[in-house]
């Protein structure tokens, strides 16, 4: 009773009744859920940068096969892997190589896992970790 006319004398209205809404639109844009298994070659020193863009988005993991540059240049080799590590670590991911040939690059959510090998094997080629 004192209320309504408490809200008579303050605005007339009935605030309960009115409620506006406003929609904001963030223009965010809906992310991809599905991960994406990207082969890479690495021929040039240059390749690195393809690489690196993928793993950025976040949802990308590398399959590289390192065998051209190789053969062709080592040094240029040990840069692009240390660039490869450096930003992988940086994106909190892992990065190991299987063989002689492939480097396997993941973001964040993916682990690579290494089974242990017997201490009396003298093959540890197989699996490197960078």
């Amino acid at each position: 009773m004192v209320f309504d006319s408490l809200k008579k004398f303050v605005g007339g209205s009935d605030y309960s009744q009115a409620e506006d809404y406003v929609e904001i639109d963030l223009g965010q844009e809906e992310r991809k859920s599905k991960v994406n298994v990207r082969p890479f070659v690495l021929r040039k020193f240059d390749d690195v940068n393809d690489i690196l863009n993928s793993l950025r988005e976040g949802y990308t993991i590398a399959i590289i096969d390192i065998a051209n540059l190789r053969k062709k240049d080592v040094i240029e080799l040990k840069r692009a892997v240390a660039k490869i590590k450096k930003t992988t670590e940086a994106l909190e991911g892992n990065i190991t190589g299987f063989g002689e040939n492939i480097i396997i690059a993941t973001p964040q959510f993916a682990e690579i896992s290494i089974p242990k090998l017997p201490q009396n094997s003298n093959d540890n080629s197989k699996l490197n970790s960078y």
